[in-house]
């Protein structure tokens, strides 16, 4: 008897990818219940959902730290989530590498992973194909549009690749 495979991580930036930056209106003033930021009027609360039924384990990967599961993951439905933790300031970064590509190969330790962000480039992508002995998806979102349909259907399908032939 095989044991159940651990589901995919899911690393997740907000800015970006849950906030759009191109939203074509302006940010709406603040209100009592945005917590003083106006862009979180452009979070879709219907995405949490969406992000709950690719099946992966998420993790935070963004600066806004512990405040993801305070102030973004209740707009989005979401239930509190691990955060990945920013490096330390000192820690020698490679010319290229996001801050976020080494601390979260270590958390996926050989399990397989998506990394949704907006700042993903070249080095990222070398560096977790030679780093990383798992599959991985490094999925660069469009910071002007934030998730579409387009990218939701780009990761379905590489999470079903994991699943193999049905």
């Amino acid at each position: 008897m095989s044991a159940t495979p651990e589901r995919p991580l899911l690393f997740l930036d907000i800015d970006g990818p849950l906030i759009p930056f191109g939203s074509p209106q302006p940010p709406a003033p603040a209100a009592s219940d945005d917590d003083g930021n106006p862009l979180l009027a452009r979070l879709d609360p219907g995405i949490g959902a969406r992000l709950l039924a690719l099946g992966c384990s998420l993790v935070w990967a963004t600066t806004w730290m512990e405040e993801a599961n305070e102030v973004v993951a209740p707009r989005l439905g979401l239930p509190r989530r691990p955060v990945l933790d920013l490096p330390q300031a000192d820690e020698a970064t490679l010319h290229g590498l996001n801050w976020k590509t080494r601390p979260l190969v270590e958390w996926a330790g050989g399990r397989p992973f998506v990394w949704v962000d907006d700042e993903i480039g070249a080095v990222d992508r070398q560096w977790v194909a030679a780093a990383h002995p798992g599959p991985a998806l490094l999925h660069r979102v469009d910071p002007a549009r934030g998730l579409q349909d387009s990218d939701f259907r780009t990761l379905t399908d590489w999470l079903a690749t994991l699943a193999g032939p049905s």
